[in-house]
């Protein structure tokens, strides 16, 4: 039953890290590197060796995508993504630069 669960890990720490480069918004990439960081922590405590896994949660998930978040709001990333879905959602099909 492990072994399956392992599996599931592995297989899901490989579709995070193929999607990560071939998503768009700069946001949901975030969020994925994020849980590829939190499935990356649950698999070195599989491997019996906790403290990577802590460091892992908190470097990888806790404050690499800190300083990502914060970075995207210096350059009003996020948004301008909200903007652009809300501009799809009513109709508009305008592009701005």
């Amino acid at each position: 039953m492990i072994d399956i669960f392992r599996y599931l890990l592995l297989i899901f720490l490989v579709l995070c890290a193929i999607s990560v480069g071939f998503t768009k918004n700069l946001l949901t990439s975030i969020v994925i590197f994020m849980s590829y960081s939190l499935v990356m922590s649950v698999i070195w405590v599989l491997l019996e060796s906790p403290d990577l896994a802590i460091t892992e949660a908190a470097v990888g998930a806790g404050v690499t995508s800190l300083l990502f978040f914060i970075t995207l709001k210096k350059i009003h990333a996020i948004e301008q993504s909200i903007a652009e879905e809300r501009e799809r959602g009513e109709g508009s099909h305008e592009t701005k630069k």
